[in-house]
């Protein structure tokens, strides 16, 4: 793993970089685990909204899980593949920054491989505005277990940049939340030669690569698998999914509402499935 940290400017340029590898990202990236996912939301079905939500893969465990999801991301192109793979799912593009939700009209607000991305002193306000009184921000990422040795050769023959989920001390550090609880959950995805290379492909620092630089990173991943790998029986690939969340902090604590009928708020809220004239504002 390379210890040299992204500048500002790489940054905007990785985080615009995942429309253009959409489709290698969507057949490549691994899923969450059921119990990471049960762990995020916190057990029974709720209204949830996904931010940063990309091709959907935390989206589709929401959604076999039983809850009314909205997602959102700023790429049209990875959330015309989520809309293909979760179908009735209700998308939107938008970015965590300005919300299209209603004041307290969601139960969770949850991120996954997405919350480092956010400009964190506009998004936490957003994301503490639209969570109704009790509910919570959840926060996920997938890493790859660098215990497994073979493993570690794979991250350094990407050029791995120094991936961790520190972005989440935002949420520890705000006064819009209360204490974080953290998680961590192990599996494993099986992957042939092809899946590895839309794995790595998919990375913003190497999609934004150019040509030749990424096909020199995407060659020494191929030899990598020659080495590992067992042809058409592939070979599995180490995670550990690391989890977070944080209750809101009501800004009106001595209100005597009712938080989960809405009558705190004007207007139209998310619904929960039971009425059908409110939905999240702007999902169509």
């Amino acid at each position: 793993m390379s210890d040299e940290q992204p500048t500002p400017e790489d940054i905007t340029r990785w985080s615009g970089s995942f429309g253009a590898v959409a489709e290698a990202y969507d057949r490549g990236r691994p899923s969450y685990p059921a119990e990471a996912v049960s762990w995020l939301v916190g057990g029974e079905a709720k209204v949830v909204l996904e931010l940063g939500a990309g091709t959907g893969k935390l989206t589709r465990e929401l959604v076999a899980q039983g809850h009314a999801v909205y997602a959102t991301d700023p790429d049209p192109a990875m959330l015309e593949l989520l809309e293909a793979q979760v179908p009735g799912c209700s998308a939107k593009v938008a970015g965590a920054e300005e919300i299209p939700a209603n004041d307290r009209s969601v139960d969770v607000v949850v991120a996954a491989q997405a919350f480092h991305w956010f400009d964190h002193a506009v998004a936490l306000p957003e994301i503490a505005r639209v969570l109704k009184p009790g509910g919570h921000l959840a926060l996920t990422w997938n890493f790859f277990d660098q215990r497994i040795p073979w493993v570690r050769r794979l991250v350094a023959a990407m050029g791995e940049r120094s991936m961790t989920s520190a972005s989440h001390e935002a949420v520890v550090t705000s006064n819009l939340f209360g204490f974080v609880e953290e998680k961590t959950f192990a599996h494993w995805q099986d992957v042939n030669r092809e899946t590895l290379l839309d794995i790595v492909a998919s990375r913003s620092y190497i999609s934004s690569l150019d040509e030749a630089a990424r096909e020199a990173r995407l060659d020494k991943v191929r030899a990598l698998y020659d080495d590992y790998g067992r042809g058409h029986d592939g070979m599995q690939l180490a995670y550990r999914t690391e989890c977070f969340r944080a209750q809101v902090i009501d800004r009106d604590e001595g209100t005597t509402t009712d938080p989960g009928d809405g009558a705190s708020q004007e207007g139209p809220i998310v619904s929960d499935g039971t009425d059908t004239d409110m939905l999240l504002i702007d999902f169509r």
